[in-house]
């Protein structure tokens, strides 16, 4: 069930024996796609690193994920359709709009992409992917960079956010899309649903 305002959000609890744990949104990706290429559930992970792990305060400790003080928490999972085939990602999706500010767009399931709070309203279990798509002149890509390190950057004019369920881009041309930091293919179009409480992770 996905969180809703002022409830609690995750319990008490170790990671299960045999589980795996990986150390960025990259290693998480694959095992994802691996299964659900093999039509598995993937059920739960132990995170120590990447930025959904950032977003969910994990300090990074292994010895705490089969401890008493581990926290085990449902996440949303997002599917995203491209022109020519199908992803998911955990953390964050680019497509053609890199951390330079030009043209594209990018879809947050928590708040940070490296040292920039991309989305800083996003939160990874509320049922909602949130989009930014646009076009950045030049001569504002600067102060956008700097802004965005706090999550400052929004609302602009020239970028559209939106926060829903499922989402539509059409980018107008072929771009490359990288997912959770793994190039996935490129597309002009994408199609984001979301998954709500698709995975489990421990921090």
């Amino acid at each position: 069930m996905t969180i809703r305002r002022g409830e609690a959000w995750g319990s008490p609890g170790r990671l299960r024996e045999g589980a795996p744990v990986v150390h960025d949104d990259a290693e998480l990706h694959g095992i994802l796609c691996r299964a659900r290429a093999e039509g598995r559930t993937l059920g739960e992970v132990g995170l120590l690193g990447g930025d959904l792990c950032r977003a969910l305060g994990g300090p990074g400790d292994a010895d705490r994920l089969r401890s008493e003080d581990a926290v085990r928490l449902p996440v949303d999972v997002v599917c995203v359709d491209l022109d020519e085939g199908t992803t998911w990602f955990v953390a964050h999706l680019l497509a053609g709009w890199g951390r330079a500010f030009g043209s594209g767009a990018v879809a947050m399931n928590g708040d940070w992409l490296g040292d920039a709070k991309l989305g800083p309203r996003a939160h990874p279990n509320d049922g909602v992917v949130d989009v930014t798509v646009g076009r950045l002149p030049l001569r504002q890509r600067g102060a956008a960079r700097r802004r965005a390190r706090s999550g400052t950057h929004l609302p602009h004019p020239a970028l559209e956010v939106r926060r829903a369920a499922v989402v539509e881009v059409d980018l107008g041309r072929s771009a490359r899309v990288v997912a959770d930091g793994v190039r996935v293919g490129r597309s002009r179009r994408l199609r984001l649903a979301v998954e709500p409480d698709a995975l489990v992770v421990v921090v």
